[in-house]
């Protein structure tokens, strides 16, 4: 079983590739929000460095809000969402762009869309 302080015996992408697919994604969302203030929902803890490189490369006016949602113990999914940290406010009416680090079974995203 690999260890984080195990040495990188691969890097599979490289900085400079993550930041232009960071700024091609910035450039796409400012053109599709162009005359709109969207709301970047960023699901914490995996999210938050990847949303925050993605808000310094938008040039559209945009809010951004966090929630944390846990659906594991350990290593394995309980098969429910518990929302750890919520919404302050309604979003409803709101283009929402959520930004998520990881979707496997789907469970957390399908609660996502229920907020």
């Amino acid at each position: 079983m690999a260890n984080i302080n195990d040495p990188i015996e691969k890097v599979l992408v490289s900085e400079e590739e993550i930041t232009s697919k960071i700024n091609e994604m910035a450039a796409a969302i400012d053109e599709d929000y162009r005359d709109k203030e969207p709301l970047m929902l960023s699901v914490l803890t995996g999210s938050f460095m990847f949303a925050a490189d993605l808000m310094r490369n938008l040039d559209i006016e945009c809010e951004i809000s966090f929630v944390k949602m846990s659906s594991y113990q350990g290593t394995t999914t309980t098969g429910e969402v518990r929302e750890v940290i919520g919404l302050n406010n309604s979003i409803e009416g709101r283009d929402v762009i959520v930004i998520e680090d990881i979707v496997d079974t789907g469970l957390t995203m399908q609660r996502m869309l229920e907020l």
